[in-house]
C-alpha cells in the first residue's frame, strides 16, 4: 500500500505567471505542511509551464513537479484529468488542493472520482485535527446560512478552495527547492472532446472577483440608469468594482457576469458596499467574507443590515451624492 505523504496543489497559471489562486493555496498549503511537518508540493500542468517552477519555490513550495506537454497547452478536461491522475499517484500526496475556479470546479470531482476519494468544494476553512492530523474542511451550507465541518476518511484528502479567503506568503528570495518533470502520457484516443475556440471574456476594469472594493446593488435601484451611480462611486476607489443581485441580472440592467451570489461570484474584498438589496441568503452567500459591509437601504428592516457591520437607513439617490462628495474629499486629503 503507498503512503500517503505531503500536501500537493495544483497550481494555476495566468498570462505567464502564477494565478492569485496559486499564491493563496501555496499560503494555506505551507501552514498544513508545517503543521504535519511535512512537504508542500505544487503540480503544474500545461505547456511551457516549467518557467512558473522558481516562483512557485519562492511563495512556499519544496518541490514542484512540471507536468510540461503541447497538449495541455489549453484546458480540456479528458487531457488534463489523464496527466494529473497519473502524476497525482506518482506523487502520493496525504492532502490534494485545488482551488475554486472554473478549472478547479471541473477537474477536482473527475479527479476524486478516479483516485475513489470524497471532495469537499469551495472550502473557505482549512484545519488540521490536533489529534489525528487529519484534514478538517469547513464549507458554506444551506445557502449560507451556516457552516459545515467535514473529513476524509480516504487519501489523498481532497478539496477545492474559494479564491482570496486565504492569504498568500510574502515572497522570500532566499527558498530553495526541487524540480521534478513528470511526462503527461497522454492517451488522445481517450479525448472526446475537441477545443474549437476560446472567446475570452473583455474586462473593463478590475475583475469583480479581483476587487478590493465592490459596490453592489439590488432591485431597489430601480433601472439601468441607477447603475451608473453605482459605478461612479466605484470609480472613485483605485481597485473598485460593481457587483448585482440576481433580481438585477433577471430584469437587464447590469452583465450577468457580475452577479454575485450563490449562482453568480464569490467576492471577498476589504470593503463591500451594499445598496439597495435586501440581503437574502443566496446572495449574502456570495459576499459574506467580505471584511467589512456597508449597507444602504430605506427599509429598517431589511435583512443586510444583520449582516453588515456599518448601515444607512434611507433611499440610496439621496445618500449617494452626500457619500461620493465626503469619499472625493477623503481621497484628497
Amino acid at each position: 500500500m503507498a503512503e500517503f505523504k505531503g500536501i500537493l496543489i495544483i497550481g494555476e497559471g495566468a498570462d505567464s505567471r502564477l494565478a492569485p489562486i496559486a499564491l493563496e493555496l501555496l499560503g494555506a498549503g505551507r501552514q498544513l505542511a508545517d503543521g504535519l511537518g511535512q512537504e508542500l508540493g505544487v503540480l503544474l500542468l500545461g505547456s511551457g509551464v516549467k518557467a512558473l517552477a522558481p516562483e512557485a519555490i519562492l511563495y512556499g513550495a519544496d518541490r514542484v513537479y512540471v507536468v510540461d506537454d503541447p497538449m495541455l497547452r489549453e484546458y480540456v478536461g479528458d487531457v488534463y484529468v489523464q496527466a494529473a491522475e497519473k502524476a497525482i499517484k506518482q506523487i502520493s500526496p496525504r492532502i490534494l488542493l485545488l482551488g475554486q475556479t472554473s478549472l478547479g470546479r471541473d477537474l477536482a470531482p473527475r479527479l476524486a472520482f478516479r483516485l475513489g476519494v470524497g471532495l469537499a468544494t469551495d472550502c473557505t476553512e482549512l484545519s488540521l485535527d490536533p489529534q489525528t492530523g487529519n484534514l478538517l474542511l469547513t464549507r458554506s451550507v444551506y445557502g449560507g446560512n451556516a457552516r459545515a465541518v467535514f473529513i476524509s476518511p480516504a487519501f489523498p484528502q481532497m478539496a477545492t478552495v474559494r479564491s482570496k479567503v486565504m492569504s498568500p506568503l510574502e515572497r522570500d528570495p532566499a527558498r530553495k527547492g526541487e524540480v521534478v518533470e513528470i511526462p503527461a502520457q497522454i492517451d488522445p484516443s481517450q479525448v472526446k472532446p475537441r477545443l474549437i475556440n476560446r472567446v475570452k471574456e473583455e474586462v473593463k476594469g478590475i475583475k469583480l472577483e479581483e476587487a478590493e472594493v465592490v459596490v453592489s446593488g439590488g432591485r431597489g435601484i430601480g433601472s439601468a440608469d441607477g447603475f451608473r451611480q453605482l459605478a461612479e462611486l466605484a470609480r472613485l476607489f483605485p481597485k473598485g468594482s460593481v457587483g448585482a443581485t440576481r433580481a438585477v441580472i433577471d430584469n437587464g440592467w447590469w452583465p450577468a457576469s457580475e452577479q454575485v451570489g450563490l449562482t453568480g461570484k464569490i467576492v471577498t474584498p476589504n470593503l463591500y458596499i451594499a445598496v439597495a438589496l435586501s440581503g437574502a441568503s443566496q446572495h449574502m452567500a456570495g459576499c459574506s467574507g467580505s471584511k467589512t459591509i456597508v449597507a444602504i437601504n430605506k427599509d429598517a428592516e431589511a435583512n443586510i443590515f444583520k449582516e453588515a457591520r456599518y448601515g444607512v437607513v434611507g433611499d440610496y439617490r439621496q445618500i449617494l451624492p452626500a457619500f461620493k462628495e465626503k469619499l472625493k474629499e477623503l481621497l484628497a486629503g
